[in-house]
């Protein structure tokens, strides 16, 4: 049962696709869609840092809402707006975003000793107080919504969550994170497991506040051989899975879809199938006529999968791209078991009348007779 009451659904298709359900056509949405490709954006953000963005729910429902505005009738979903770096911020580590860097934490996990990890595998995280602004622009959002379309709520990955609070930022060479994982094992898996709870927290509240369907982003899963996703992810992926459905029904709230998107580990889709996730998300290394293949009878959907990049391309390029999917993914032969999205969020730089393009094309192309 809800707390909050919302205006309701007038557009299911995504929750009805996630389901494994069979739909009139697949539905659509893309990570990012709500960013800095979007000239709105800008303007909504004003002088704000990114950060100042996400703890002021006004803002952050505004940011979610453009592009369910500029793209109306053609996007099936609207995804908060806020970023996976809030739980290492809630665990008492300063996450910064530096213009034209990205994220920086100025002190970041170094080793087991630095005193750091013991404090934090020791603090005990109250993310319902933490990150209260989250839910709040979830909640607020919900109503802003006006039930147009659903809502997702997602949370970082353990294993990518880890990357960052041990590098510090982005990285090509992953020196550091591939030092806990050879050097202390033991202690990168405790903390691990400490995020995972966090996360099942985290998202169950997003779930209270009003999302409607949740994604697990696992944005440098690609980054560990097959044997390290075994340890170092894979558990940690499917902890989520297992315990958020029993931690909504202790609240009392129904079960919403779960999405997961292990970014890069291609070697990984036969688990990830299996990891009890409703909708497993590819990047664009994949093809779709063989993930297609790789699920097989399993009741597990598939999102995804188009390269970002083709948004920068011809439209002729675009169509192509699209025309690709829609034969890989079976449409409209299977009717259902895809949402489409891109393989990774929206690059900036990209105008938004192409990404329209894209969405119009889908429709175009994915359209059964007497629709």
């Amino acid at each position: 049962m809800e707390e909050h009451s919302f205006p309701p659904l007038q557009n299911d298709l995504l929750l009805r696709a996630a389901w494994g359900q069979a739909v009139e056509r697949p539905p659509i949405w893309v990570m990012r869609q709500a960013g800095r490709y979007l000239p709105e954006y800008h303007e909504a953000k004003g002088s704000r840092d990114f950060f100042e963005c996400c703890r002021d729910p006004e803002v952050a429902s505004t940011l979610t809402l453009q592009p369910i505005e500029r793209y109306a009738g053609l996007v099936d979903a609207a995804i908060i707006f806020s970023d996976i770096l809030v739980i290492p911020q809630a665990m008492g580590m300063l996450v910064e975003m530096v213009d034209k860097k990205g994220p920086h934490f100025p002190n970041p996990l170094r080793s087991p000793d630095d005193g750091q990890y013991a404090a934090l595998m020791q603090r005990t995280v109250d993310v319902a107080t933490e990150l209260d602004y989250v839910y709040k622009a979830i909640t607020l959002t919900r109503k802003k919504l006006q039930g147009r379309v659903p809502l997702f709520g997602f949370c970082g990955a353990p294993w990518t969550l880890f990357c960052y609070m041990v590098e510090g930022g982005g990285t090509k060479l992953f020196k550091e994170s591939k030092t806990w994982i050879y050097k202390y094992p033991e202690e990168t898996k405790a903390l691990l497991q400490k995020i995972s709870e966090l996360c099942v927290e985290y998202l169950a509240l997003q779930v209270k506040a009003g999302a409607q369907i949740i994604q697990v982003f696992d944005s440098w899963a690609g980054e560990l051989s097959p044997s390290s996703f075994k340890k170092f992810s894979q558990p940690y992926l499917a902890y989520i899975a297992q315990h958020l459905p029993a931690r909504l029904k202790q609240m009392g709230l129904e079960p919403v879809p779960m999405v997961v998107f292990p970014k890069g580990a291609w070697y990984a889709l036969d688990a990830a199938c299996d990891m009890g996730y409703n909708v497993v998300s590819l990047d664009w290394l994949h093809d779709p006529a063989d993930a297609v293949k790789v699920v097989g009878d399993r009741p597990v959907v598939l999102q995804g999968n188009a390269d970002p990049g083709v948004l920068y391309g011809s439209h002729a390029a675009i169509t192509e791209a699209v025309a690709e999917m829609v034969k890989g993914f079976g449409w409209p032969d299977r009717k259902k078991g895809w949402i489409v999205n891109l393989g990774h969020g929206i690059t900036p730089f990209v105008n938004p009348d192409d990404l329209k393009f894209f969405f119009q094309e889908i429709h175009r192309l994915t359209k059964t007779d007497g629709q």
